[in-house]
């Protein structure tokens, strides 16, 4: 598998948030590789987008997004759950596609039908905020071989009613009826 380069996140989140559907997120631990298919994201395409947590500005949560794309931008909800986000587009620009779903492919026992199942499966917290996805322990793989094909579902994103007219914006990318993802 060939790790995705930081020049396939130097792009707008709502181009990167659909090509991510079909990679394998792999979270190494003690040498250890779990892995799984990405199968729903999210596209939060910056300050001028009421449901992207850049919208208040730069702050020390949001700091990872205003740099540049190809790092994880990790968050707590609810002060329980970790979140995993993928920094997008031009260092500044502070767009982010979040990772909704996985399908387990290899080393992952626990539920991933969410974003914060997928980071407690993965073992995903806030010591990996800011990490490069470009390497280490945390990085995005394009799978060897032939693709399996899918067709692409949109939708509006969950949990984001608070942002207006940005709650009805189809930037929820998923794989149409994978039986993985965290709402059909």
């Amino acid at each position: 598998m060939d790790i995705l380069p930081k020049s396939f996140y130097d792009r707008n989140a709502k181009e990167v948030a659909p090509e991510l559907l079909g990679m394998h997120l792999v979270r190494t631990i003690d040498g250890v590789a779990r892995i799984g298919r990405i199968v729903e994201t999210e596209a939060y395409l910056g300050p001028p987008d009421l449901a992207a947590h850049s919208t208040k500005g730069l702050t020390k949560r949001t700091s990872v997004m205003y740099g540049p794309p190809g790092y994880a931008y990790v968050y707590l909800i609810y002060g329980m759950y970790h979140c995993l986000n993928m920094v997008t587009g031009p260092g500044g620009h502070a767009s982010a596609v979040l990772v909704r779903a996985l399908e387990p492919i290899s080393g992952i026992d626990e539920a991933t039908n969410g974003p914060g199942k997928l980071c407690r499966a993965l073992k995903i917290d806030l010591r990996l905020y800011g990490h490069d996805l470009s390497g280490g322990e945390l990085t995005v793989m394009r799978p060897k071989g032939r693709p399996e094909p899918f067709t692409i579902a949109t939708s509006p994103r969950i949990g984001v009613d608070y942002a207006k007219e940005w709650a009805l914006e189809p930037l929820r990318f998923t794989i149409a009826g994978n039986p993985y993802l965290s709402r059909r």
